[in-house]
């Protein structure tokens, strides 16, 4: 059976990130390109820190 509460824990993440982008689009310029530029520096930190899987289709079906 569905656990609605599963679904619920792996909505958190875009939640906390659609709440972050609202709190920063109620900045003053200036301040939201500080804030978009963090932001930005924390997801490609986070994004490189993550497991690297090659999914690249192997050219030609080449193994």
């Amino acid at each position: 059976m569905h656990d609605p509460a599963e679904h619920h824990r792996s909505d958190e993440p875009a939640d906390a990130l659609w709440s972050r982008l609202r709190l920063i689009e109620g900045q003053p310029l200036a301040d939201r390109a500080e804030a978009y530029s963090g932001l930005h520096s924390e997801l490609m930190k986070r994004l490189d820190s993550a497991p690297k899987t090659d999914q690249r289709p192997n050219p030609a079906g080449e193994r």
